[in-house]
C-alpha cells in the first residue's frame, strides 16, 4: 500500500496514462463490446480526483461482486457516473483464478459469521460443476460477505486516492514556491540584466 501511495503523490497522471490501458485496447475487448458505443465519451478517460477516486470505488466494489462480467459492470457504472473507465476496468482484474478463491473464501465466512450460520465449507473452487452442488449452501453467505468487503475496500479506495492526490497537489505547490523563493533570493551576478531589462543597480 506504501509502494502504490509513493507512485499516485510523486506522478498521479503521468504514471497513470502509461500504465492504464488505451481507449483501443479497451474497444477491442470482447467484455465490452456492449457499451463499445459509450467508450467514445470524454469525460471517462479524464484524469483528475474525482474521476480516478470514483473509478477506484467502482474497480474495487465490484472485484468483490462474485458474478460473472465483472468488467461489463464496472464499465457501465464508470459511464454512468463519467468516472475514469480504464481504472475502473483494471482495478477489476485484481479477483483472477489465483485470488478468486481465497477472496470469497473470506467473504463467505466473513457473510456467515454476520449471518450466524454455520460454515458449511471449508474451501471455495470456482468452478460451475462445485457452485452447483454448493451454493445453495454458501450462498446468501457469500453475497452478503463479498457486497461488505466491495463496500469497505471501495471506499477505502476511494479515501485514499482523494488523499493521495491531495497530497501531490499540495506537495507540487510548494516545490513551485520554493523555486520561486529561490529564484528571488538567489543573488545577481555583476552586470547581468534584470528580467525588466534595466542594467543592475550601480552599473
Amino acid at each position: 500500500m506504501d509502494s502504490i501511495g509513493c507512485i499516485i503523490s510523486v506522478m498521479p497522471k503521468k504514471f497513470l496514462r502509461k500504465h492504464l490501458p488505451k481507449p483501443k485496447d479497451l474497444s477491442e475487448h470482447r467484455a465490452l463490446r456492449p457499451v463499445r458505443k459509450w467508450l467514445k465519451e470524454p469525460e471517462i478517460w479524464h484524469l483528475h480526483r474525482r474521476s480516478v477516486a470514483g473509478a477506484a470505488f467502482i474497480g474495487m466494489f465490484c472485484a468483490w461482486l462474485p458474478v460473472p462480467f465483472q468488467m461489463l459492470i464496472a464499465a457501465v457504472l464508470a459511464v454512468a457516473s463519467r468516472c475514469n473507465l480504464p481504472m475502473s476496468v483494471v482495478l477489476v482484474w485484481i479477483t483472477n483464478p489465483l485470488t478468486m478463491p481465497p477472496m470469497f473464501y473470506f467473504a463467505y465466512r466473513l457473510g456467515a459469521w454476520l449471518l450466524n450460520v454455520d460454515v458449511e465449507v471449508t474451501n471455495i473452487d470456482l468452478s460451475w460443476e462445485w457452485l452447483k452442488t454448493n451454493i445453495g449452501g454458501i450462498g446468501y453467505p457469500l453475497i452478503v460477505g463479498s457486497l461488505v468487503c466491495g463496500w469497505v475496500s471501495a471506499l477505502t479506495a476511494m479515501v485514499f486516492v482523494r488523499i493521495a492526490w491531495r497530497m501531490h497537489v499540495i506537495r507540487r505547490w510548494r516545490a513551485r514556491r520554493q523555486r520561486r523563493l529561490e529564484r528571488q533570493s538567489a543573488p545577481r551576478e555583476p552586470g547581468r540584466v534584470s528580467p525588466d531589462g534595466a542594467p543592475p543597480a550601480g552599473s
